[in-house]
């Protein structure tokens, strides 16, 4: 099996004799802002990070190749491609002759976790930088050698040649860094480096085919799933009785005793191993391994029951929290008081999956005071210091190998199977392979977390927004490593973070706004989940929007533009709706079924991604315009169709950008229509899919992704923000076919019936 050694190729670059590289000093990594998700870590590595490298190489076709390097890691979004584009368009490669790494510790830059669909936003600029100065000194080499100026040239395809095309001569790359190690330090920003102009691009903005496509399509090694290492083994985990809760003073501490003789008659060497709470099995085939962890005999103590989660609001109402004022302007109370039309309303948002339909999976090797592991995560050097956390070795002393794996949309089991693995590895002395069993994975990943926003609003007589109000309460969503937790390596106290101030700040224009964000503790083990704190807030937003332009007796549509300031957002709105074909003042069926006996609407909801620490930073703007229609009788929605516009600034790959618009829209479809973690006394109790159902392909209605034209604008972060706008359009059509406000997800038959059976409320009510 050719498994990539990316520790070789950084070594290998770094004493390449005839090799221009742009390099970056290491520094030791940011440490997290204060409330904000992260791990500490001093390590600085001794070498240079690469960014680009250019190097001569006899085996290469024309004798020379480029390669590219991005802390970031592919999560199945395309950003391979898209930083390839990026580098192949200012360093004037073709993309075939480029290699683009991403995410391997100890050969690419520290660049964080990949979160927040910021790799092409920010990881992206230094790259670009990198790209250009590489350039740059190649042209200069060339005229220095034919002694012309540097202008008087043109290059395409890696190969430079004058501008007159009466004058043959031609140099490539191989020719120009041949005999030379040459180190280029990053420039700092862009005003450094000439970069290409945007009006000049031919790569950027061209729908270039995914380059991970045709190694997936052949079955290449492309998934961690797939890693064999010779002398490897096969290892399962036994977990504790308290499935996806990760705080309290009984983590770490319920293990009574292990019967290692249970399992020494099954074939496969069984080794049991055992640390604190930690139980793993290791066997010689991977069948083994999951026979003797199903006959393992444990005695555990009893553990305390869950939270009760049946009523989600009063829970998360009753947990414990730290008043945070993010914003307040004007007088909220006074304008609330004297308004005519004054709204209360709660909105709740329901636990939920990341729901990867492959189980986690890694391969560690442990061997010579060394690891190495083959893993899925998202934050490689984050994973790399919480395993030295683990293990104690040194950071210097530990590899993280990232492959594709199994989509996550966040923190799923990716990093605790591979510190499983290490865990296995070093007390068996071999390398082992771990995957998760599906109620594994299910149980417990940490999930997306509840989320309770209480919304008061006030309209004048005239239909002027006069005042906003608005608390939301996010149960915090750290999760530290469960081996960390349960060999007792760190305690299992609550940990709150301050991650609940994402797009907390409606769009629209209100004369008086009071924003308060309430940090309190985990409820379960939560994690960050595409759109985090953002997405349930926008739902709250955009049909607290939706329930005001009602009672000004005004379009939807035309009343969220009367009251946005931003400009890119109202040209979005109105090319949606445009593309929708929407009709102002045309109600769907409000309760009174249609001819075919089913009841139809249509919602439109619009919201920018604002993600960091407040105030943040935005991402894409996105709107949606959604059709369906609600059987009365037996609650169920169908979706007729849906399109979506989203401004994403400069956009380097169309093709790859509505794959991940689709991708939101069909997730967000899901999570609205069906998705929500069961509990019981003990913790997660759903353990596999006919518990927590997903959509299928025959639901999806079709789609029409609308983009915005900006390529002279910078690039915004695309993975999430479409996904942003979804629960509140698909709230509002379901109010425009029904007459009834739904304030909580998701909108499965059983809530639609009982919200169809609910008293009317008047729109005006406190």
């Amino acid at each position: 099996m050719n498994l990539p050694h990316p520790r070789a190729l950084h070594d290998a670059l770094l004493t390449h004799p005839s090799a221009l590289l742009v390099v970056r000093a290491p520094t030791a990594p940011p440490r997290p802002a204060p409330g904000q998700p992260g791990v500490v870590s001093d390590y600085v590595q001794d070498t240079p990070e690469v960014f680009v490298a250019v190097l001569a190489d006899d085996a290469a076709p024309d004798g020379w190749r480029a390669l590219a390097f991005n802390g970031h890691v592919d999560l199945g979004t395309g950003i391979r491609t898209a930083l390839a584009q990026i580098v192949a368009e200012e360093l004037h490669v073709p993309m075939a002759r480029l290699e683009m790494v991403l995410g391997h510790t100890n050969a690419t830059p520290n660049q964080g976790p990949t979160i927040a669909s910021a790799s092409i936003q920010i990881s992206a600029a230094p790259l670009r930088r990198a790209a250009a100065q590489a350039r740059e000194r190649l042209l200069a080499r060339a005229a220095r050698q034919w002694g012309v100026a540097a202008d008087t040239l043109r290059l395409r395809d890696g190969v430079v040649r004058p501008a007159d095309a009466g004058d043959e001569r031609a140099l490539h790359y191989g020719q120009l860094v041949q005999g030379q190690h040459t180190r280029l330090e990053l420039a700092t920003d862009d005003s450094q480096v000439r970069l290409k102009p945007a009006r000049d691009y031919t790569v950027v903005g061209s729908a270039v085919a995914r380059v991970d496509i045709p190694a997936k399509a052949t079955g290449e090694l492309s998934f961690v799933h797939d890693v064999r290492v010779p002398g490897m083994r096969h290892g399962r985990v036994v977990r504790p009785p308290h499935p996806g809760r990760d705080a309290g003073d009984f983590i770490g501490r319920c293990l009574i005793s292990v019967d290692s003789d249970s399992v020494a008659h099954l074939p496969g060497r069984i080794q049991v191993v055992v640390q604190g709470d930690f139980i793993g099995v290791v066997a010689d085939r991977e069948e083994q391994a999951e026979a003797a962890m199903r006959a393992l005999k444990v005695r555990w103590k009893p553990v305390p029951p869950a939270p009760v989660l049946d009523d989600l609001a009063s829970a998360i109402r009753a947990n414990p929290a730290r008043r945070r004022l993010l914003l307040e302007e004007g007088d909220v109370e006074a304008a609330c008081a004297a308004a005519p039309v004054h709204l209360r309303r709660t909105y709740v948002w329901p636990y939920q999956m990341h729901a990867s339909i492959g189980p986690s999976c890694a391969v560690a090797d442990h061997r010579d005071g060394r690891l190495t592991v083959w893993a899925g995560t998202q934050n490689p050097h984050m994973l790399r210091a919480d395993l030295n956390r683990l293990l104690k070795l040194g950071e210097d002393r530990i590899e993280i190998i990232r492959m594709e794996a199994a989509g996550c949309y966040g923190r799923n089991c990716a990093d605790d199977v591979c510190a499983d693995a290490a865990l296995l590895s070093a007390a068996v002395g071999a390398p082992v392979r771990v995957q998760l069993m599906r109620d594994q994975e299910h149980q417990w990943e940490p999930k997306g977390t509840g989320q309770l926003m209480d919304v008061a609003a006030a309209l004048d007589d005239e239909g002027q927004l006069l005042a906003y109000d608005f608390e939301v309460r996010y149960p915090s969503n750290d999760a530290p490593l469960l081996a960390l937790l349960l060999t007792g390596a760190v305690p299992g106290e609550p940990r709150v973070l301050e991650m609940g101030d994402r797009t907390a700040v409606p769009p629209y224009r209100y004369a008086s706004r009071r924003i308060v964000c309430h940090d309190t503790a985990p409820l379960v083990r939560a994690s960050w989940l595409r759109g985090v704190s953002a997405l349930p807030s926008s739902f709250a937003h955009d049909c607290m929007i939706d329930e005001l332009a009602e009672a000004a007796g005004a379009d939807p549509v035309a009343f969220r533009l009367r009251h946005l300031d931003d400009t890119r957002a109202i040209a979005l709105l109105e090319a949606t709706a445009a593309r929708a074909g929407w009709r102002e003042r045309t109600p769907g069926s409000r309760g009174t079924p249609d001819a075919d006996g089913r009841l139809h609407g249509r919602g439109v909801a619009y919201a920018r991604y604002v993600h960091s620490k407040f105030p943040g930073f935005g991402a894409a703007w996105a709107a949606w315009i959604i059709d369906l229609s609600v059987d009365p009788v037996s609650g169920r929605i169908t979706l007729s169709r849906v399109v979506v516009g989203q401004d994403t600034g400069m956009i380097v790959n169309p093709d790859g950008v509505r794959h991940q618009i689709h991708g939101n829209i069909n997730q967000t479809l899901s999570r609205c229509l069906l998705e929500r973690v069961q509990f019981d006394a003990a913790g997660v109790a759903s353990r596999e899919w006919g518990g927590y159902p997903i959509i299928g392909f025959k639901d999806l209605p079709p789609i029409d992704v609308l983009l915005m034209p900006r390529q002279d604008q910078p690039p915004m972060g695309a993975g999430e923000s479409a996904s942003v706008p979804g629960p509140a359009a698909i709230a509002n059509a379901l109010f425009d076919a029904t007459g009834k406000r739904f304030h909580q997800a998701p909108f499965t038959p059983d809530v639609v019936r009982a919200v169809l059976a609910h008293p009317d409320r008047s729109p005006r009510s406190a």
